[in-house]
């Protein structure tokens, strides 16, 4: 299942980051904030639930980016980490907490990686392709209608795996990386690799549109039913959608691992969390206080992007991979409130009246 967070998005399938932002310069001074953000000096005593955290656990993700922060204060500071110091104390003596924006609560959303069913080799189960990123410039702007629908790919020898549910490979295209279970029970990585250049067009928003469904009723799940319900119409609704995505194998040593964030290092469930980075630097640890059914107060550290997380209290969670995790990261659309961590000098400088 694919969490209505992602498949809503007006960005659609260059949603996250990871795969997009190999190279990213990780330094503050490639985030600039707007002038016109406020920023508010914290204690660590105005985190709610800060002293019950696992910080430990936080501390182990964020010497796994840390390394490739090139500013000097974070390079200082990682160099501190890798010396597995007291993790609470680390935070506690070398950051401070610092408010951006929030005169508005925070937006919360969740996101997961996606596990399809697939097979190396194309049968009457599996017969819906990931293709890889063609060579031709005009293959690569064939619509998905042209490759799906007229077959536009067949025979170029670009099919990489074969799935068995094309709604689930549709929204694999919207997310843009994903896992591939195999008959044989091995599992393979696939990343973004490219597109095809088209607006993306909402197949929720088009179901609405048609008077379907009301806004309120659509969901990842529900699509996928109605195009189960309605084949020839189905397929006809994702061709609705031009954008198409090209995937490459992601070669990764531990299949256990998370897929690879926007720092192009593997993240970790309900540790990491995608941002905006033009408020919070990538690498950065976010402290989070959300409310919702489930509240969750937790030391994430932002290692990945979203082309729909935009503005300094917006931000997304990562919840692992598989439907469970999907299930999980469907229900959340929750507010509150999200604090980055700051080396102390920086923090200061952001406030100037501190």
């Amino acid at each position: 299942m694919i969490p209505t967070g992602i498949w809503w998005r007006p960005t659609g399938d260059i949603v996250r980051g990871r795969g997009a932002a190999i190279g990213f310069v990780l330094t503050l001074a490639a985030c600039p904030v707007p002038a016109e953000t406020t920023h508010t000096l914290l204690d660590f005593n105005d985190l709610v639930g800060w002293e019950d955290d696992d910080h430990a656990a936080a501390l182990e993700v964020f010497r796994a980016t840390c390394p490739d922060l090139t500013d000097p204060d974070w390079a200082a500071l990682c160099a501190v980490a890798e010396t597995a110091p007291d993790a609470r104390t680390f935070f506690e003596l070398f950051f401070r907490p610092v408010l951006v924006g929030g005169d508005d609560p925070a937006l919360f959303t969740g996101y997961f990686e996606p596990e399809l069913e697939g097979s190396l080799t194309p049968t009457a189960r599996y017969r819906y392709p990931l293709y890889h990123l063609p060579e031709d410039p005009e293959l690569r702007r064939l619509t998905r209608r042209e490759i799906d629908a007229e077959g536009a790919l067949e025979g170029r020898g670009l099919e990489m795996v074969w799935v068995d549910d094309p709604v689930e490979l549709f929204f694999l295209h919207i997310q843009g990386s994903g896992r591939i279970r195999l008959p044989d029970g091995r599992v393979i990585r696939v990343g973004y690799a490219g597109r095809n250049g088209h607006v993306y067009r909402s197949i929720g928003q088009e179901l609405v549109r048609r008077g379907i469904y009301e806004p309120h009723q659509v969901s990842a799940r529900v699509i996928q039913s109605w195009v189960q319900r309605n084949p020839v119409a189905g397929a006809e609704l994702l061709n609705h959608n031009p954008s198409y995505i090209f995937f490459r194998r992601v070669q990764i040593a531990d299949p256990d691992l998370g897929p690879l964030g926007a720092m192009n290092r593997s993240i970790t469930p309900l540790r990491t969390v995608a941002v905006d980075p033009g408020y919070t630097p990538l690498g950065a640890p976010v402290w989070i206080e959300k409310a919702g059914r489930e509240p969750m107060h937790r030391l994430m550290i932002a290692q990945d992007t979203g082309g729909a997380i935009r503005g300094p209290q917006r931000a997304d969670i990562f919840f692992g991979f598989g439907d469970d995790a999907g299930r999980a990261a469907g229900e959340i659309r929750d507010s509150g409130r999200m604090i980055v961590l700051l080396p102390i000098e920086q923090a200061h400088r952001s406030v100037p009246d501190a």
